[in-house]
């Protein structure tokens, strides 16, 4: 993969996606066999990853099943959980134990590791000697809100690579730029972002959103650039992505991309969503919606009530394939609108394009 590729594929069978992009990837061809690969995925809290928290562990096994059949040996999942929840209870709940005894993998408790002690750029931080001494990191993140750095994907998911006491200085710190230098000091060599059904705006889960789909890329800033387009932000509003880049770890030039996509998202699933996300539904009209098109909306209409601006959104958005050669005077989006009045094209169209959408059609 180019530093500037983005992978995109959607589905619901998170093995198959995985391997699918891992097969496009080609690490078996770069990375020599005799590498130590650690595998980061985001276990944040002890929960279910149907709670929009943490890595589907049908990810992790993926990744390890490519590797063994590829000849790599020295492989190791590597997390911390966040300050006052335990990683190996995180890693029971999603069945790591099974993966040491079946594939003979390592795994490892930050919390218990060893750390090398680095400062970079005036921030002194403890790493996990275990990351620091990995020849290729796989970093797997879920693209999800976060209550204070409004998202978290590649780049914060490498929170969980340091001590509990640097982790506690980063909230000290004020999060965005440690954030940033962290990704200076080690950052991954790949990411594979799981966005399944990341929360909607809370790191511990609880309102997911369904949007069937993952997608790689070797540059973790833009990666998270494209990630924060999906949700409807913009790279104004997280700093430390614009830190990160100022520090030389990636871009956020999304005219950079070169993107691919693997399938089309054709799943027309019906959504039932829960809780806040449930209320911001009620403004929609799907019809046979694909969940990576509907959950872009959900985030959309998220971002517009962010602003207080829902209450102008007087008229509902129309989305799905029921549609398709439809004609309405309604607000539509996606392609399967297009013979709408009011259309916004694209299949599935990013939610900040949604959100600008929207925003030329309120009522004063």
């Amino acid at each position: 993969m180019e530093p500037t590729d983005i992978i995109m594929i959607y589905g619901t069978d998170a093995f198959e996606m995985t391997s699918a992009l891992l097969k496009y990837s080609d690490i078996s061809t770069l990375v020599p066999k005799t590498a130590s690969i650690v595998l980061k995925p985001n276990l944040v809290v002890a929960a279910s990853p149907e709670e929009g928290a943490t890595t589907h562990p049908e990810i992790v096994e993926a990744i390890i099943v490519y590797l063994r059949n590829n000849g790599y040996e020295d492989i190791s999942i590597v997390e911390s959980s966040w300050i006052g929840d335990s990683t190996d209870r995180a890693f029971k709940v999603h069945g790591y134990h099974k993966f040491v005894k079946k594939y003979g993998v390592t795994l490892v408790d930050v919390k218990r590791d060893r750390y090398e002690t680095i400062t970079a750029h005036g921030y002194t931080i403890e790493m996990s000697k275990t990351i620091m001494e990995s020849d290729y990191l796989i970093n797997l993140p879920v693209l999800k809100g976060h209550c204070q750095t409004t998202i978290t994907c590649a780049l914060k998911n490498m929170k969980g690579c340091i001590s509990d006491r640097s982790k506690r200085q980063f909230h000290t710190w004020g999060l965005h730029t440690p954030i940033a230098v962290l990704n200076t000091i080690r950052k991954p060599d790949i990411t594979i972002v799981d966005s399944i059904q990341g929360d909607l705006d809370f790191e511990e889960g609880g309102n997911p959103v369904q949007t069937n789909r993952m997608f790689a890329g070797c540059d973790p800033v833009l990666v998270d650039t494209f990630g924060a387009s999906l949700m409807g932000f913009e790279v104004h509003q997280i700093p430390y992505l614009q830190q990160a880049e100022l520090y030389g770890v990636g871009t956020t030039d999304l005219s950079q991309v070169q993107y691919k996509a693997l399938n089309k998202d054709l799943t027309g699933e019906e959504y039932r969503p829960s809780g806040r996300v449930q209320e911001l539904a009620t403004y929609i009209r799907p019809s046979s919606a694909c969940s990576a098109c509907y959950g872009n909306l959900i985030h959309a209409l998220a971002r517009l009530d962010e602003q207080g601006l829902l209450d102008k959104l007087h008229r509902k958005i129309y989305i799905g394939q029921g549609y398709k050669e439809k004609t309405s005077t309604e607000l539509g989006v996606g392609i399967c609108t297009n013979k709408f009045s009011h259309s916004l094209p694209g299949c599935p169209p990013k939610a900040l394009d949604m959100l600008q959408f929207m925003k030329e059609h309120l009522k004063d």
